[in-house]
């Protein structure tokens, strides 16, 4: 048996390759045995640099090969380079990889090739395209360089004869170019391959793959400009490797076509790229310059499929808008009637007069007083209205214009919805596009909002918490105390910002330690379900939240007045118009279910108002002094003085109202107001 002529190790396993991936052990097990043809540098379109073939040999820690060189000039050429040690590094040409989580369990050799220099000290894949990323097994059909950078033995000998050291010594001779400097403007000094060492390996993989794009373009047309510039050039033509039109193909896998073949990078086109980068000021613009500069030279053209258009990553503009989950929660969770207009009545039966009474022999009965009020609240309307030029719609073929800008309209219709319910829409009462609000009126078309409702339903209480020496652990307080005046349906939500969600969260005991360390922890200390921000309420300074359980809160809508969409088309302007509105109302319609927590100046004094005394026989109220409250005959009324009223004549009534003095405030709006009546004769 003829002995090679060389022998070595083609690749190596379990080495993890400068782009994260790792040839697995028995990746290349099947090809024990076969003979490949030995060629020099991958040259895969030149019969003449076929030097041989070699024999592989699977081994538990890569593929062993064993090289025999042809009795050729370039076949006694590359033995001699070999003998004299100038040639020392085996690189194989693989394809039809299979690989799964970064590691290659399977692919096909179709060539040996000796090569100047191994690209590292270890295994490196320079895959022609990107592969999948999300960890599947995916079959590659493209072509690799595998190259190992570990020196084969020059001469043959038998594996028992091999020694370890030699077959494992990395390659520290690498190719002087690698060692190439590039000098900066500060005077440090760099080689090219600790530029290339210094990109990530994912930019390295995109760094080869761009290049065997190019490369690739170049090749195919300097190979067809040779052709036909020198026609007795193209001899081989019908023969193996070359194509009817004179085109190269890879004569070592006939499983392709020559659409699908890739050039490899050479030694020499890295080298090209990183002497351009020396004067480019981007990557990017050292690949236009190498490229460009093959392009006037061999007539390369399309250059920009090197860099293509930017993809966008939805198919529709995202929206810049405030947060809108709390909408749904809102919308979701308030009751529902199909009638628009809406009246309550309500009966105050807390007044000393309306208690049952015990009965003395002999003396007159006397009857209960009841108060009595009633509101009555009725639809209004709010819309969205847009209007698109036909040509726009006709010229936007990236996504439906149309069916966009209607979710638009109905994501703002209803945010503006929820938002009215909870605290109004924000705009002056004078602005024409301002959706209407009763607040404490009687009757009136609208929106109730809760943080503006009449006292009877929603409670409003006050915290100072702006100074040093207070936390927010006193609106904790405030509102276990407040919770003695709600009276809504089962458990409330607490509907707050994120910026005063946090100032609970950051409350800390006296060793430091956080009081509330999550949102549910919040909501248990507040005696509430849940907590949802609300992003508008950052729109009112003083507010803290409101608890609510909106299944207290109804919206009434008539048939037909449900959120609806029209369009019509203007021929005069040519443009398509559409309508988004609805007709309702909404209201809370049970007293005392809302809580609104506001704060106060952090300078004003906490005062408590005191009830007026009165004496039912003669009708005669007296007010009090207490610091800090003043007492007038309605709200933002006329001020009553300290001392006895004029008498009540019998059956008349009256309503005394307590407000704080100014650097004071009230704990809520509770206790703030006493209605009296004397009886009739």
């Amino acid at each position: 048996m003829v002995d090679p002529d060389f022998s070595g190790y083609a690749t190596k396993t379990n080495i993890e390759c400068s782009d994260g991936r790792t040839i697995m052990p028995d990746a290349f097990k099947h090809m024990d045995k076969v003979k490949v043809p030995l060629v020099w540098q991958h040259v895969h379109n030149d019969i003449e640099q076929v030097l041989g073939h070699a024999v592989l040999e699977a081994r538990p820690d890569g593929v062993y090969s064993y090289g025999y060189l042809n009795d050729t000039p370039q076949g006694r050429s590359a033995k001699k380079m070999v003998q004299n040690g100038d040639v020392d590094s085996l690189s194989i040409y693989a394809n039809q990889l299979v690989e799964r989580s970064k590691k290659v369990f399977h692919g096909f050799i179709k060539e040996l090739s000796l090569v100047i220099a191994g690209a590292n000290s270890g295994a490196k894949i320079d895959n022609v395209n990107l592969a999948h990323g999300d960890g599947l097994v995916t079959e590659l059909e493209d072509e690799v360089i595998i190259s190992m950078g570990i020196p084969f033995d020059s001469l043959a000998h038998s594996e028992e004869d091999a020694s370890p050291e030699d077959e494992n010594e990395e390659d520290n001779d690498s190719d002087n170019d690698q060692d190439e400097v590039v000098e900066h403007a500060d005077g440090k000094e760099e080689t090219l391959q600790d530029v290339f060492d210094t990109l990530t390996p994912k930019q390295q993989g995109l760094f080869d793959y761009m290049l065997n794009v190019a490369l690739d373009e170049v090749k195919t047309k300097d190979d067809v400009t040779h052709s036909e510039k020198n026609p007795e050039e193209n001899s081989l033509a019908h023969k193996e490797g070359i194509d009817d039109m004179g085109t190269t193909r890879n004569i070592f896998d006939q499983s392709k076509t020559d659409s699908d073949k890739k050039t490899v990078i050479t030694h020499d086109d890295i080298k090209g790229i990183f002497e351009h980068g020396k004067k480019c000021g981007s990557f990017k613009e050292a690949v236009y310059a190498f490229v460009n500069e093959r392009g006037l030279q061999h007539g390369i053209e399309d250059i920009e499929v090197l860099f293509p258009d930017a993809k966008t990553l939805s198919t529709t503009p995202e929206f810049d808008k405030r947060r809108t989950e709390w909408v749904s929660r809102v919308l979701g969770s308030v009751h529902k009637t199909p009638f628009a207009r809406i009246k309550t009545i309500s009966a105050d039966i807390t007044q000393d007069e309306a208690r049952a009474k015990g009965y003395i022999k002999g003396n007159m009965k006397k009857e209960e007083w009841i108060g009595v009020s009633k509101r009555s609240t009725d639809p209004t309307t709010i819309y969205k209205k847009q209007s698109l030029d036909r040509d726009d719609i006709l010229d936007i073929s990236d996504f439906d214009v149309v069916m966009w800008l209607m979710g638009e309209m109905r994501l703002m219709l209803e945010e503006e919805i929820a938002r009215a319910i909870l605290i109004g829409d924000g705009r002056d009462v004078s602005d024409n596009d301002k959706v209407k609000d009763p607040m404490g009126a009687s009757s009136g078309p609208g929106i109730r909002s809760i943080i503006n409702d009449h006292e009877f339903y929603t409670t409003t209480l006050f915290v100072n918490v702006g100074d040093a020496s207070s936390s927010y652990e006193e609106i904790v307080d405030a509102v276990m105390d407040g919770m003695e005046y709600w009276k809504g349906t089962g458990t409330p939500t607490f509907f707050t910002t994120i910026r005063e969600l946090n100032k609970f969260k950051k409350a800390r005991d006296a060793d430091g330690r956080r009081l509330y360390t999550s949102n549910a922890q919040v909501a248990e200390a507040l005696g509430v379900d849940q907590v949802v921000t609300v992003e508008p309420m950052n729109e009112i300074a003083d507010l803290v939240g409101i608890i609510v359980n909106l299944f207290d809160y109804n919206i009434g809508t008539n048939k037909g007045g449900e959120i609806t969409s029209f369009d019509d088309f203007d021929i005069d302007y040519n443009q398509y118009k559409y309508l988004m509105e609805t007709r309702l109302s909404g209201a809370l319609t049970k007293l005392k279910t809302a809580l609104v927590i506001r704060k106060t100046t952090s300078t004003n004094v906490l005062a408590t108002p005191t009830k007026p005394s009165f004496v039912s026989s003669t009708g005669v109220v007296t007010i009090p002094t207490v610091t800090g409250v003043v007492y007038k005959d309605a709200p933002g009324g006329t001020t009553i003085s300290a001392g006895a009223m004029t008498a009540l004549d019998p059956g008349e009534s009256v309503t005394i109202y307590a407000e704080p003095a100014s650097g004071y405030y009230f704990a809520d709006t509770i206790n703030d107001s006493w209605p009296f009546k004397r009886p009739a004769a």
